[in-house]
């Protein structure tokens, strides 16, 4: 029988038994192992930060290492933290794309497992360029590109313009070396108004691994806009554009375009140089002066284009008037002014200069002054010259009317009467033909009206007026036609013989045609054996 102490020494001794079966089935369990994340394959954009991470279990201090499979350099920094290793590769490059071997050691134990890392870049969205604005009915290029992306040969590229299909494109030429490429697709096509709001896309695609969660797909928009160069220029001026001096003129310039193309009016100097007036569509000349007469230029401006149209104004003076010329400089404090006629004729007229104006007074004026007249200012080493042209208006003098061949004329004649009128400037000339129910215009060109075979009826007054803004002058002439006598013989002697003969020959061709029914047409006639059967 065992006592209660001994029972007790026996104790430990059990339970130190226990505990060291349960530590070596534990150590059992903890088997040296190794572990990676990722576990074999990582796809890195270039640029990125990668880390891959080694760890092991089993073992209280591994020692771990790093390494490629063909040796290069890591071109990554390792950090080891007890069963833990971290190779970080920050930016990821080109020299990044290997198999890493992580190998770990735990005393006499060595284990290795090996991540491959493939890398790729597509950073950005498709760039859309234009080869300029896009014009209706002009053709343009539209180029979608993708900067700095590999590997290219696996790049697959759309251009769309709203639902259709405008190009596909892929990259399978062969790479002979590893570089970051810049691809692009180009489309040229001929826009029209309707492309207006449609939206045209460029999509690229980089096929690499579907099971990856990268952004292998990228697409970029844009809505079109489409242009209408300027066109179709007008000018329209009210009252006329030969105006007196002292009168007032609006001129209204329309252009079309799309976007609506900006109005910008301009003066034509002497030097062809143009001087800026307004940018409205309306420009109104007030009180219009001699030195006011020139080009003036209308410009329709949009994004894409301009349009131009030009109209001359001519201020005119009445003989007799008193004319004032003036010549202003501006940027010029102290300027020395003169006059002289571009024909170098002698300067009939008074010349009043003070500070930067002069003053050309022509009273009265009359047509030895109907010439350019110069205005020179001279600044330090500068000269310019300023051009006025006077120009003088009258009333119609000197109108001619006259009818070819001759006021009397026969039926059936052809006729032209025409009105002519001397005058600088020209005059409007209207012809007329009168009568007790009302004139009527005649249609003439250049003065002149037709008449092909006369008429009894185109007999009568003709009036022509020519006429200016001073005034008007009157011309008239009697237009006699006549016609045939009734009371002529029209039969001429050979007409009578013809007469005649007719009434010969068709009574003759009846009786050759009796006899010949007579003769019941059997193959011959004989006039001389049908007499005799009368007989």
């Amino acid at each position: 029988m065992i006592s209660s102490s001994q029972q007790q020494l026996k104790m430990p001794v059990v339970l130190f038994g226990a505990s060291n079966i349960f530590w070596m089935v534990f150590a059992a369990s903890q088997a040296f192992k190794i572990e990676t994340s990722p576990e074999s394959r990582i796809l890195a954009q270039i640029g990125d930060s990668v880390s891959l991470t080694c760890s092991t279990t089993g073992c209280e201090s591994p020692v771990f290492s790093w390494r490629t499979q063909i040796d290069s350099p890591l071109n990554g920094k390792v950090k080891n933290e007890g069963t833990n290793s971290t190779l970080t590769m920050d930016p990821v490059s080109f020299e990044n794309e290997h198999s890493y071997l992580c190998t770990a050691t735990c005393g006499s134990e060595k284990l290795e497992k090996g991540i491959q890392v493939e890398i790729y870049s597509f950073p950005k969205d498709p760039e859309i360029h234009f080869s300029g604005l896009l014009e209706v009915g002009k053709q343009v290029t539209v180029k979608c590109l993708i900067p700095d992306v590999y590997p290219f040969d696996r790049l697959e590229m759309d251009l769309w313009k709203d639902d259709h299909l405008m190009k596909n494109q892929e990259f399978l030429e062969d790479m002979d070396r590893k570089s970051l490429e810049t691809k692009s697709l180009e489309v040229t096509f001929t826009p029209v108004l309707e492309d207006t709001g449609k939206a045209l896309v460029c999509r690229a695609q980089l096929i690499i691994d579907e099971t990856e969660s990268v952004p292998q797909k990228r697409n970029t928009t844009k809505e079109l806009q489409v242009y209408i160069s300027p066109k179709n220029t007008i000018i329209s001026v009210h009252p006329s554009t030969r105006l007196q001096e002292g009168d007032s003129v609006t001129m209204t310039c329309s252009s079309e375009g799309l976007p609506a193309p900006k109005i910008i009016w301009n003066k034509k100097l002497d030097n062809e140089n143009l001087q800026l007036l307004s940018g409205n569509e309306t420009l109104t000349l007030i009180a219009m002066r001699m030195e006011d007469s020139g080009t003036y230029v209308c410009e329709g401006v949009n994004s894409i284009g301009r349009s131009q149209k030009e109209v001359e104004l001519i201020v005119v003076a009445q003989i007799g008037d008193s004319v004032v010329l003036t010549c202003r400089v501006t940027g010029c404090e102290s300027p020395s002014l003169s006059w002289r006629t571009q024909i170098d004729s002698p300067l009939s007229g008074k010349v009043t200069s003070e500070g930067t104006e002069s003053t050309l007074t022509l009273s009265p004026v009359g047509f030895e002054n109907e010439h350019s007249y110069l205005c020179t200012v001279t600044c330090g080493r500068r000269k310019l010259e300023k051009r006025i042209r006077v120009e003088l208006y009258f009333a119609p003098k000197d109108i001619q009317l006259t009818v070819f061949p001759s006021e009397s004329v026969k039926e059936g004649d052809t006729v032209i009467i025409s009105c002519t009128c001397g005058n600088i400037p020209e005059t409007w000339i209207i012809l007329k033909k009168k009568a007790e129910t009302g004139d009527t215009v005649l249609k003439s060109v250049d003065g002149a009206y037709t008449i092909l075979k006369v008429q009894l009826e185109d007999a009568g007054v003709y009036e022509c007026e020519s006429k200016n803004e001073v005034g008007s002058q009157l011309r008239n002439l009697t237009l006699d036609v006549k016609g045939r006598d009734n009371t002529k013989d029209y039969f001429s002697p050979e007409l009578l013989l013809l007469y005649c003969a007719s009434s010969l020959i068709i009574p003759a061709i009846g009786m050759i045609i009796y006899f010949a029914r007579k003769a019941n047409m059997k193959g011959s006639y004989s006039l001389v054996e049908a007499q005799k059967s009368k007989v």
